[in-house]
């Protein structure tokens, strides 16, 4: 009898038992990071045919034999379509599953959130997911019929979730579950607090965000999308990897808070008695210069936004008067349309460049750019003490704009209110800049991990106070790293989630110094298949280029010299 044969009699006889459902079971969409720090999304895995998830914990005693029957499977499947992952269902840290060595990536389950969706009770306990359609192919153990529903995802389309039992006596304990279920999260003091922290900002009326938060009934209508945006990683908004760096600007939530919401939605979304903090709150749109004065206004060219559609980016220069070079210790923006503008940069150029400068002929360049803006509470930027950007006389801002329709046609324009140092001070300042460091790439179609890597020796000791990363589309993940003159790498920050849509400058909460003779790289991917919910068109081969349509690989390190 061929494997098929046992495989569609494997069905057969769950269907006849019971121990198949009539229909595949639903599960949602999540994300998590893994041991490395890679990013791992179900709906990202669209282009293989199943992906397979198992518990893991290293204090059960039947986890060995348990690994080497899951390896074993991996072997026969992998390069059939079928991706096979481990979930660390104990909620440990990076470093304790990294001291693991597993040759499988085992993902970081933050809270327990992902596991307990999965409904994961035993160690060892398995799921076969379908990625395009959010499905459930199989739910057990590694035994059992585990590898005759693989063979059959492989021959012909599963139609009924394979269900069998994991007699594994190695039990998940589940304590946020256990705690929040005696003692239910109040809307009025817990929940509405957090979300007024956290969302509102955006989540308002007229608000960049893609509906407005404004009410407890507001709040549970949209609670099925707040709880699956939460789990697959998709808010909070820039995603970075919390163990690597540290920047105040990538909007954390703590994952205790995460818990809590998601507890609280799981239990009913109960209103409770007291107050409804989000029907009380007002956004006052603060026109308010936060340094006080600027000593210079500038006022960027109006820009009409359209209420619909696909947005480009908008680029415009502004003249400068200044017969004189200037030192800007501090700056703000003053956007007029602050609902519909994602984001917007802005570099110091010569008066015959465009926004692009140096960096449309050479890998790397250094820059002086002013500072970006990205949606929330008003921020102005004070540049670390003894820093400041140099605009030299003669020259202009060259800016670009990421304008989103939000059912209105607005006209914005933005305001920069700048920040000069006393000429007595000059002298002491060191010039604040940006080493864009670039590669160029074509991304063949269907690609789904195309790695790119660029990097820049630095001849003096200099301190690296911020990064950005841009790419476009395709665009999956970049990483910022420092090999040291001895050869030893540090990581300062790490986008493992890209995401086209926001591209903010991270300021590092903590600036790191290094030596003379130090090596800065980009490290990255993309992702031109179907499983990028971003791409326009996965059949099509991309190249280097200054079009949004195009692609680009370059990452900005903000740095002045070291004392």
């Amino acid at each position: 009898m061929t494997r098929v044969s046992i495989s569609c009699l494997s069905v057969c006889i769950a269907l006849a038992t019971g121990s198949a459902h009539a229909a595949l079971d639903r599960t949602g969409d999540f994300a998590m990071l893994d041991n490395e720090g890679s990013f791992h999304q179900l709906s990202r895995y669209q282009h293989r045919k199943a992906v397979v998830l198992m518990s893991y914990s290293q204090s059960c005693p039947n986890m060995d034999s348990m690994l080497s029957s899951y390896t074993a499977l991996k072997s026969q499947y992998a390069e059939q379509g079928v991706e096979f992952l481990l979930i660390d269902s104990q909620d440990s840290a990076r470093d304790a599953l990294n001291a693991l060595d597993l040759e499988l990536p085992i993902l970081q389950d933050n809270g327990q959130l992902v596991s307990e969706m999965l409904g994961l009770k035993n160690v060892g306990d398995v799921r076969v997911l379908n990625p395009d359609r959010l499905s459930v192919y199989y739910t057990g153990a590694v035994g059992g019929e585990l590898d005759q529903t693989l063979a059959s995802i492989i021959d012909a389309p599963i139609r009924n979730t394979v269900n069998t039992d994991n007699s594994n006596p190695c039990a998940i304990d589940y304590p946020a579950k256990a705690f929040y279920s005696e003692n239910v999260p109040s809307y009025s003091d817990d929940i509405a607090p957090m979300i007024v922290e956290n969302c509102v900002t955006c989540h308002r009326e007229f608000g960049v965000g893609p509906f407005a938060i404004d009410s407890y009934l507001s709040l549970l209508g949209w609670s099925p999308m707040i709880k699956e945006v939460l789990l697959n990683k998709r808010m909070p908004p820039s995603q970075i990897d919390p163990d690597i760096g540290h920047s105040s600007s990538a909007r954390y939530i703590e994952i205790a808070n995460i818990q809590k919401l998601v507890q609280w939605l799981n239990a009913g979304a109960p209103r409770g008695d007291g107050p409804d903090p989000l029907a009380e709150y007002e956004h006052v749109e603060s026109k308010e210069w936060l340094l006080g004065e600027p000593d210079f206004i500038v006022e960027a060219p109006a820009q009409k936004i359209p209420a619909t559609g696909v947005l480009d980016y908008i680029y415009a220069d502004i003249e400068l008067p200044f017969d004189e070079d200037k030192w800007v210790v501090g700056m703000q923006y003053q956007p007029v349309a602050t609902s519909a503008l994602h984001h917007l940069m802005a570099f110091v150029t010569p008066v015959e460049s465009d926004f692009w400068g140096e960096e449309k002929n050479a890998s790397t360049s250094t820059r002086r750019f002013l500072d970006g803006y990205s949606p929330g509470e008003n921020r102005a930027a004070k540049f670390p003490e003894g820093t400041a950007v140099l605009i030299p006389k003669g020259s202009k801002i060259s800016m670009q704009f990421h304008y989103v329709g939000i059912g209105a046609e607005l006209v914005d324009q933005t305001k920069i209110g700048f920040y000069f140092a006393d000429p007595d001070q000059v002298d002491a300042l060191e010039e604040r800049l940006v080493q864009a460091v670039s590669a160029q790439v074509t991304i063949p179609p269907f690609d789904y991990h195309l790695p790119a890597h660029a990097s820049y020796q630095f001849d003096e000791a200099v301190v690296i106070s911020g990064v950005r990363a841009k790419m476009n589309a395709r665009g999956k993940q970049m990483k910022f790293s420092v090999e040291h003159p001895d050869g030893h790498m540090q990581d300062i920050l790490s986008v493992p989630a890209y995401n086209y849509g926001w591209q903010p400058h991270y300021e590092l909460d903590e600036p790191v110094t290094i030596p003379a003779g130090s090596t800065v790289h980009v490290t990255g991917a993309f992702d031109n298949s179907v499983s990028n919910p971003f791409n326009p068109d996965p059949s099509s081969e991309v190249k280097s280029g200054f079009e949004s349509w195009d692609e680009i690989f370059t990452g900005y390190f903000t740095f002045h010299k070291a004392k």
